[in-house]
């Protein structure tokens, strides 16, 4: 797949931010001196985490060259990596691990959380943020489009490989088996569009790229012309001119014992 977009997803950096500022602010430790965001994209949760623990070693690990330019430049002082997240292994034990929408791409949580808490000094808190929506119509209709014959041979059966999250139940019994206190709730943001293609763009930086990817120019923008059409149709204009977006989120604090 071809690597992230870090000025497409920047545009809407402020709706983008708001979960991990509320993720963040239910992180219960004062005093905190390593901490690592994983994912941390273009470093717009980074600084949060460097803004809220001036004094703390705060790394920021992604598995794009893209994004971690775009990190780097935004906070010079501090540590990237690039690594896949799979395969991260602490040097020391961290205070806080962090994941701001990203482990909602990887598989096998069974596996990772309990590894991503092994991670954790005693005390420690992993707090995890991760969209919940690939029953919207906004993933749906992805889907819809993709499976017309004009685009299913290109691109291919592996797009939709995004898996659907456990039950929330699964995640509090998964983290508290690992010897953890959990936090966990959803949330339904309602962010307010000025249009469908305004849509369209939020989701090309995102959802879309494993879509989008395979196809040649002229194929994307006629795959996003289709796509356009049914969003057109499931979400409708309100009386201001503009378009309410609904996008769920799963977040989970959980401290260890």
């Amino acid at each position: 797949m071809k690597d992230w977009n870090p000025d497409l997803y920047r545009q809407f950096e402020a709706e983008r931010t708001r979960p991990a500022t509320e993720l963040l602010s239910r992180i219960p430790l004062r005093h905190v001196s390593r901490a690592t965001d994983l994912g941390c994209g273009p470093g717009n949760s980074t600084e949060l985490l460097c803004q809220a623990w001036p004094e703390a070693r705060v790394t920021g690990l992604d598995s794009s060259q893209a994004m971690l330019e775009q990190a780097l430049k935004r906070l010079p002082d501090c540590h990237f990596v690039q690594t896949d997240i799979r395969h991260w292994q602490a040097d020391v034990p961290q205070e806080v691990i962090y994941a701001n929408a990203s482990l909602q791409w990887l598989t096998d949580h069974q596996q990772l959380f309990p590894h991503l808490v092994a991670q954790l000094a005693s005390g420690g808190v992993l707090a995890i943020q991760m969209p919940d929506n690939l029953d919207q119509p906004t993933h749906s209709l992805m889907r819809k489009v993709a499976e017309d014959r004009r685009w299913a041979e290109k691109i291919g059966p592996g797009a939709a490989d995004r898996k659907k999250l456990l039950s929330t139940e699964a995640y509090y019994d998964l983290l508290s088996a690992a010897g953890c206190k959990v936090d966990i709730w959803r949330t339904t943001y309602y962010h307010v569009m000025p249009s469908h293609q305004a849509m369209v763009d939020w989701l090309k930086a995102t959802g879309l790229r494993p879509f989008l990817t395979p196809l040649s120019e002229p194929d994307q923008e006629a795959f996003l012309a289709e796509y356009l059409r049914e969003l057109a149709g499931a979400y409708s204009v309100r009386q201001d001119g503009n378009v309410l977006m609904p996008f769920p989120r799963l977040f989970m604090v959980a401290r260890k014992g």
